[in-house]
């Protein structure tokens, strides 16, 4: 995923939180926040309860690929932050992808 694409700033997360709407399923959370005239952009965070560092970073890394592979998620200028759960643990690549798609398509 490209720079301009990512959140990385804390006080937009904040903001996005604390102001934003939210979907959500078994697997992730997604706040979002409609924002003016500029792509969206992506910020991802694991609880550390989902397991150790390598493993948070693993999904990370799965995640930020999907996004990358789905480019129409990119024209609908928002702010969102995703919030990976426990449950993804259980799950492949291709069922995180599906699950994270069908958030990602009811953000209007």
């Amino acid at each position: 995923m490209n720079k301009k694409y990512i959140v990385k700033e804390s006080r937009i997360f904040d903001e996005v939180i604390e102001t934003g709407q939210k979907v959500k399923n078994h697997n992730f959370v997604i706040f979002y926040k409609k924002k003016k005239d500029s792509p969206t952009k992506y910020g991802i965070t694991v609880p550390k309860k989902v397991g150790k560092a390598h493993i948070r970073n693993k999904l990370k890394r799965k995640v930020r690929a999907i996004i990358r592979n789905s480019n129409k998620t990119y024209e609908k200028n928002y702010n969102c932050i995703i919030i990976i759960r426990n449950s993804c643990l259980k799950l492949n690549y291709q069922e995180l992808s599906s699950s994270l798609q069908y958030l990602l398509d009811k953000i209007k």
